[in-house]
């Protein structure tokens, strides 16, 4: 359904993404989808797709330019490799300056490494109208934030999104927590070992609920 464009950063530089535009047209509220670890591979593509067939413009960065895996430990060294600051405030905030060109607001949301870069998008692009996290613990930020974690998750423990909603509270941060009885990454279906449909699903809904009243309204 989509198509890869090049999106001019900031910096004048540019960076691929994938876009997926709805029949709405260019001015429907737009979404900047954060890969997971793996890369932009079609497990991305096709989430981007399915939130366009909801009325959204969907642009998601290519992070790693071109490279993807399926192997843990290329994963994580990728991620580790990967510039933060350069894809918060570049690769991110280019896409989300590109969107906004056309759409009134501009959500961004991640997963996984996408979920931790969402946050940090949401302190340093200030295009950024509200953020959707999946199972990425990041600072604090600024704007209304939903988050989905996973109870039975060794990455972002229960223990540590106490902390993360604790200091959103104390920072007066409108957001939303919700747990799921489930593993790390049970948004992907294309994992079976850790895919759970009903949270998934469940997930799914409520970041439309939330969509709809922070950027759609």
């Amino acid at each position: 359904m989509g198509t890869m464009i090049d999106v001019k950063r900031p910096d004048g530089k540019t960076c691929p993404a994938y876009l997926a535009t709805p029949r709405q047209g260019d001015d429907a509220p737009a979404f900047v989808m954060i890969q997971e670890w793996w890369g932009l591979n079609d497990q991305m593509k096709g989430l981007a797709d399915r939130l366009a067939t909801e009325g959204f413009r969907v642009l998601v960065p290519d992070l790693y330019r071109g490279r993807v895996t399926v192997n843990p430990d290329e994963a994580n060294h990728m991620m580790t490799g990967l510039d933060f600051a350069g894809a918060t405030n570049q690769d991110i905030r280019g896409c989300a300056q590109r969107l906004k060109q056309t759409s009134k607001t501009v959500a961004v949301g991640g997963f996984c490494l996408g979920g931790a870069l969402t946050v940090l998008a949401g302190v340093h692009v200030p295009e950024v109208d509200a953020c959707a996290c999946f199972y990425g613990i990041p600072p604090s930020e600024a704007v209304p934030f939903i988050g989905h974690f996973a109870n039975r998750d060794d990455w972002c423990t229960p223990e540590a999104v106490d902390k993360l909603e604790a200091g959103l509270g104390r920072a007066g941060v409108e957001h939303e927590i919700y747990r799921y009885d489930a593993q790390h990454a049970f948004m992907n279906e294309r994992r079976p070992e850790v895919y759970d449909r009903a949270c998934a699903e469940l997930a799914w809904r409520r970041t439309l609920d939330f969509l709809a009243r922070t950027i759609a309204r």
